[in-house]
């Protein structure tokens, strides 16, 4: 039987960040991305900064989009000017389900957001729907590779949140244990 090595204590001053300012990823095609966000998702392009920066003693000639979520963070995308700098950072990352922005929704948007990835013929693969018992989500693959996921709370989402706040380390203390039975009695 493997030992659980005991988890400590958050200090009690300690505060978790404010919000999202924006999670930043890579563009072959801004404006490809911007027909997606803005036209199919709903989320205004908000701010574009075409900079030059130095990093490691190279210049980098880029271009950096912001496409606003209603909390006002955002999603950020890179374009490079040069190819060379644009194969060197990516965004060719092997898709994977479990590299993914989740973005939470109400149903009303989530349904508009389905509706307009139809209207645009984007069908299976790239996009699917899971009831995880906590949420529902509809799962998109925008036109750089990036996985969104849009989720709709169950509910109950409150006292879902609760049960797995109160057993969150002693359940992570189990799984790193070795135990790996699964705890989602919610998913349907």
């Amino acid at each position: 039987m493997t030992q659980v090595q005991e988890v400590p204590e958050v200090h009690p001053t300690t505060r978790p960040p404010i919000r999202l300012h924006h999670n930043a990823f890579l563009t072959r095609d801004q404006e490809k991305t911007r027909v997606f966000y803005e036209e199919i998702i709903g989320m205004p392009l908000v701010a574009t900064w075409t900079e030059v920066a130095e990093m490691d003693d190279v210049e980098y000639i880029y271009c950096h989009t912001f496409y606003a979520l209603a909390d006002g963070s955002a999603l950020a995308f890179f374009q490079f000017a040069d190819q060379a700098d644009q194969d060197r950072f990516g965004p060719d990352l092997p898709p994977s389900p479990f590299r993914h922005i989740a973005l939470a929704t109400d149903a009303m948007t989530q349904s508009g957001i389905r509706e307009r990835i139809a209207a645009a013929g984007i069908v299976e693969p790239r996009t699917f729907v899971m009831d995880h018992g906590y949420c529902i989500s509809l799962y998109i693959t925008d036109p750089n590779g990036l996985i969104l996921e849009f989720t709709v709370d169950s509910p109950d989402a409150d006292a879902i949140n609760k049960v797995r706040q109160e057993s969150a380390r002693a359940d992570l203390a189990r799984w790193l244990g070795g135990d790996h039975t699964p705890n989602n009695d919610f998913r349907h």
